[in-house]
């Protein structure tokens, strides 16, 4: 039995089709990320990115963005 290779850009969009279908996006993205060990100082951009911001203003901000106008 002779398997065709395909590209691995084909098998990886497969693969996520396949995996959100069964385990849903919130577990495939999970999965995933357990394979990708980052970049970066994440504190030091958490502290740039919401520097002078408090807790109400980053919620308000992520429901802004919830919104289909937002």
């Amino acid at each position: 039995m002779t398997v065709p290779i395909k590209p691995l850009a084909e098998i990886n969009q497969e693969a996520f089709r396949v995996l959100t279908r069964e385990i849903g996006l919130a577990n495939t993205l999970r999965f995933i990320n357990q394979f990708s060990s980052g970049a970066g100082n994440y504190t030091e951009e958490r502290r740039e990115r919401f520097a002078g911001m408090t807790v109400d203003d980053i919620v308000s901000e992520i429901q802004r963005r919830r919104t289909p106008e937002g």
